[in-house]
């Protein structure tokens, strides 16, 4: 599925039960309560932070975007101040950028990624974000002075991308524009699939 599927979490439990993406899937006991007055348009926000790393509802709207960041050699601002906010390398290259933070040891995340190392790239607080915005992907890595220190080495970017494909499109130079129109068809096929669960109306 995409990595914004569009679904609320009871909406994805029956498509996961509906597809028989688990075992014994036909036999789970499932209830799910519905919220009143609810649609696919309705604003929410958090009243508790999910996680110590998604503080606000900005560092929640850029998660989907910067979520892949986490199968490479670049920090999502966990160890300061705005995780899942900025984004940054000591091997990007720093004459491209004027931004810069080092990520430091703080409750929620006593060893962070880049531990106290100076890393160059992009502040992104004042952006609007909306879906999954590849073109942050796109930027850190045509700015790394060596693409191959990009991306680990241990398939993880791969795993939350769901193929290799998106990681090859990427090194191979594949414009942004083409890499979204490989995805059409899926896409295409997907939003029928989705239609059938949804619970709230659009």
């Amino acid at each position: 599925i995409p990595i914004v599927h569009g679904l609320t979490i009871g909406e994805y439990a029956q498509m996961v039960k509906g597809e028989k993406w688990i075992a014994n899937a036909d036999s789970l006991n499932m209830t799910i309560i519905r919220c009143i007055n609810n649609n696919h348009k309705t604003a929410y926000k958090l009243p508790v932070k999910p996680s110590p790393n998604l503080p606000n509802a900005k560092a929640i709207e850029l998660y989907p975007s910067l979520c892949l960041f986490e199968g490479t050699n670049v920090s999502v601002g966990r160890g300061t101040n705005f995780p899942f906010q900025i984004i940054g390398s000591p091997y990007f290259d720093s004459t491209k950028t004027k931004f810069s933070f080092v990520p430091k040891s703080k409750a929620g995340a006593t060893n962070p990624f880049m531990l106290n190392k100076k890393c160059y790239g992009f502040d992104l607080r004042k952006k609007n974000p909306k879906g999954f915005n590849l073109s942050h992907l796109m930027n850190m890595y045509q700015g790394f002075a060596d693409n191959s220190k990009f991306f680990l080495t241990n398939g993880f970017f791969d795993k939350l991308a769901g193929t290799d494909k998106l990681q090859l499109q990427i090194i191979a130079g594949v414009s942004e524009h083409e890499i979204r129109k490989s995805w059409e068809a899926d896409l295409e096929q997907y939003n029928i699939m989705r239609k059938k669960y949804l619970l709230y109306e659009e």
